[in-house]
């Protein structure tokens, strides 16, 4: 990095001024700053992440280990008993299948609605769109309840026991219908007039322009969405009472979990040398199975993540 010295006009001393990047000259209180920067910052990872590695070596932990050890990360006898418990019936690949389907299903049913209804509130020419907005914002802090919904899906459209109730209910989220109608009203107009001149449609202009565009924002509502069905099993569980075959994976965890307290007479018929696994190791290993499907999502989306979530909230 060189320097070079330039004459004041007004004090007509030299000063000498750096040509290498801005930044690289640090202050003994920036350096002590970033170093107390990069050592909190290490900690609260580290304090973050113990707690799953907890987890994971609990699931492979034996029932003596869990209840003489208060706390480890790797276990001293590796067992899998746990896991085979989980496995044992083809209950969970169905689940599994189950649990995918809603969530790609779920995710573009969200996403479709979400961007179309979402498009056609950010424009100011659309007639009646200050009334649609106070809806949408009337649903923000006001809800039917539990028992108006019920009846509403299961017996008034008839979706009791059939993937739509699962689907169809929570097809639009309000918070997150905003955030991208602001999104779009960030998108320079004269682009899309620019495409409405060539002969676009309306439908022309959303799809090889705006969604294009939108594509931070998109993943990262696509990943709040998928996150939500694969987390989801209230509404299975009250709405396909009659059809468990089409339980997603996590209410047949859930039932896994039921059944794990004290019951063995179904596993030893299952394999009669097989034994228990504890309660808890059962727990984490439910929860390392629920958990790791979706976390392989994230990094593919992650570039997209946070630029998604500041643009969308920051624009209109």
């Amino acid at each position: 990095m060189s320097e070079k010295a330039l004459v004041s006009p007004v004090s007509g001393k030299k000063m000498k001024i750096s040509s290498g990047p801005v930044g690289q000259n640090k202050t003994p209180g920036s350096i002590a700053f970033n170093i107390f920067n990069y050592t909190f910052v290490t900690l609260v990872a580290i304090i973050t992440i113990i707690p799953f590695i907890y987890i994971i070596g609990a699931s492979f932990a034996t029932e003596y280990e869990i209840a003489t050890r208060p706390m480890f990360l790797i276990p001293q006898d590796v067992t899998v008993n746990a896991y085979r418990y989980i496995f044992s019936s083809s209950k969970i690949l169905r689940g599994f299948g189950n649990s995918l389907f809603i969530t790609v299903c779920g995710t573009a049913i969200n996403l479709f609605f979400t961007v179309t209804m979402a498009y056609a509130l950010s424009k100011t020419r659309l007639r009646g769109r200050n009334f649609f907005l106070n809806m949408v914002i009337f649903s923000m802090f006001f809800s039917g309840g539990m028992i108006p919904s019920y009846i509403v899906t299961a017996n008034m459209l008839g979706l009791k026991n059939t993937y739509w109730s699962v689907l169809l209910p929570g097809a639009i989220s309000a918070y997150n219908l905003m955030i991208v109608k602001n999104f779009f009203q960030g998108i320079p107009q004269e682009l899309e007039e620019s495409a409405s001149i060539d002969g676009c449609t309306d439908l022309g202009v959303l799809w090889k322009i705006v969604l294009p565009l939108s594509l931070p924002v998109l993943a990262t509502f696509g990943l709040f969405y998928a996150v939500g069905h694969w987390n989801a099993y209230f509404g299975a569980m009250i709405y396909m009472t009659g059809a468990k075959e089409k339980w997603p994976l996590q209410v047949l965890l859930r039932e896994l979990i039921i059944m794990s307290n004290g019951t063995a007479g179904d596993l030893n018929n299952l394999d009669p040398e097989f034994v228990q696994p504890p309660e808890q190791s059962i727990k984490m290993a439910v929860i390392v199975v629920s958990t790791v499907p979706i976390m392989c999502v994230y990094p593919f989306l992650q570039k997209y993540f946070v630029k998604g979530v500041m643009v969308g909230a920051l624009k209109g």
